[in-house]
């Protein structure tokens, strides 16, 4: 595969305190709808999933939402979606998510973002997939996460290669780039800021 249709992105149902974290869900939205790349996300209207889909609308963009039936309570499902999935578990919401796309992208969020990311990184450590996988860290957000990884590692519990599993960017800006190299089977070089865990 050299080429990227569809992409999961996994961020907060909040907004969080930094508005830079809802500039740039915003941003990465409207750059994948010009970059012609169909946004899959959890279908919420709300904080950092809101503000992806919606700057990928207005850009004219293409955005499927997958939510658990019990969250329609809860989160508003984007009004304007395209496509919209209502599954009957947070875990069905994960793997259609997945299948929908070719590659995730995985913005600040809180607990809901961090089972998302630890699962989706654990299907590519037990080979269940290869698809890129790229982490977001905005102004550090995502350091401890890091460095966890990295206590894991020192630990014993997990290999060396796991820190592979991922490639950690700064910004928004580099997220495409880095994805086009790996699925082309390339290493990304788009700065000094973008590496592996």
């Amino acid at each position: 595969m050299t080429s990227l249709t569809s992409l999961s992105v996994f961020c907060g149902a909040a907004a969080g305190h930094d508005p830079r974290y809802l500039n740039e869900a915003q941003r990465l939205g409207a750059l994948l709808a010009q970059a012609g790349v169909t946004v899959v996300f959890g279908a919420g209207n709300v904080g950092l999933m809101g503000g992806v889909a919606s700057a990928a609308l207005e850009n004219g963009g293409k955005v499927i939402g997958v939510i658990p039936e019990h969250l329609t309570r809860i989160e508003t499902p984007h009004g304007d979606l395209m496509e919209l999935h209502v599954v009957g578990s947070m875990h069905e919401r994960k793997r259609l998510m997945f299948d929908r796309s070719e590659a995730a992208c995985i913005l600040p969020g809180g607990f809901g973002t961090l089972d998302e990311a630890f699962e989706i990184l654990t299907w590519r450590q037990l080979g269940l997939h290869d698809r890129p996988i790229v982490l977001v860290n905005i102004d550090g957000f995502w350091d401890p996460f890091v460095g966890l990884v990295d206590s894991i590692i020192a630990n014993g519990f997990a290999r060396p290669q796991s820190r592979a599993l991922v490639t950690v960017v700064e910004d928004v800006g580099q997220v495409l780039p880095v994805l086009h190299a790996e699925l082309a089977g390339g290493e990304a070089r788009t700065g000094t800021d973008t590496g592996r865990f």
